[in-house]
C-alpha cells in the first residue's frame, strides 16, 4: 500500500505557538481520517520561523540554502499540504507570504490544501476566504472548501458559538482526506533531474533573482 505524505507548514513566530498547535491538530485529524480509509500517511511538519533567515536570503539572492531547499522539496512533492498562518493586519503573516514567494509558482498545481489560520479574535476569521484562499488559487492548488480558523477563545473557551473548534478541525480533515484518497500518489522526484532544481522551462536568469524574463 502506498504511503501518502502530508506536508505541514506553520508560520507562527512564538514558541510555543498556537499556530503550530492548530497545525498539529489538523495533521493528526487528517491522518486519522486517512487511516479510516485504509491509507497510511506520514507527516513532515515545518515551522517557518526556523527558516526565516534562509527565506530572506533566498528572496535577496535567488538561491535557497540546503536546509530551505530540502524543506521546499518536501512541501512541493507531498500528496497534500496543511498551511497555517497567524493573521496580522487582517491578512496572512509576512513570513508566510515570503515563503510562498520562494516557491515555484507552478509547484503546487492541483495539490490538495487545508488552510488554517488563527488570531486573537474571531473578527479575523474571514481572512481565510478573502486573503489566503485566493493566494492558493493563484498557485493553482486545490484548497478544500473548509478553512479552519481558531481565535483565542477557541482554546478552552466557548469559541465563536458557530461550531466548536474540534468540529471544524474534523470537517476540514475529512475533506482533505477525501481529496488525498481521490488523488494519485505524488510521483517520486529524481534529484539528478535538472528540472528538479531548475524548474520546468525556467532559466538561470529566473533563479538569479529574475534577471531574465520568465
Amino acid at each position: 500500500m502506498t504511503t501518502r505524505r502530508i506536508a505541514v507548514v506553520s508560520a507562527g513566530l512564538s514558541n510555543p505557538s498556537s499556530t503550530r498547535m492548530l497545525a498539529d491538530r489538523l495533521a493528526a485529524a487528517t491522518v486519522a481520517q486517512l487511516d479510516e480509509r485504509g491509507i497510511t500517511a506520514e507527516v513532515d511538519a515545518f515551522e517557518l520561523r526556523d527558516y526565516a533567515h534562509d527565506i530572506t536570503d533566498n528572496l535577496l539572492t535567488g538561491f535557497a540554502r540546503p536546509a530551505l531547499e530540502s524543506m521546499i522539496d518536501a512541501v512541493v512533492t507531498a500528496d497534500a499540504l496543511i498551511a497555517v498562518t497567524p493573521i496580522f493586519s487582517t491578512s496572512y503573516s509576512g513570513l508566510f507570504k515570503s515563503f510562498i514567494d520562494v516557491i515555484d509558482p507552478d509547484a503546487l498545481t492541483d495539490t490538495p490544501v487545508l488552510i488554517g489560520a488563527n488570531a486573537g479574535t474571531a473578527r479575523h476569521s474571514l481572512a481565510i476566504d478573502y486573503a489566503i484562499r485566493p493566494l492558493f488559487a493563484y498557485l493553482h492548488a486545490a484548497p478544500v472548501s473548509t478553512g479552519v480558523f481558531a481565535a483565542s477563545s477557541d482554546w478552552g473557551g466557548a469559541g465563536d458559538q458557530v461550531a466548536p473548534l474540534g468540529a471544524r478541525v474534523e470537517r476540514g480533515a475529512r475533506e482533505l482526506a477525501e481529496a488525498i484518497a481521490r488523488r494519485e500518489p505524488a510521483a517520486s522526484v529524481d534529484p539528478f533531474d535538472p528540472a528538479h532544481y531548475l524548474g520546468e522551462g525556467r532559466s538561470f536568469g529566473h533563479l538569479l533573482g529574475g534577471l531574465a524574463g520568465e
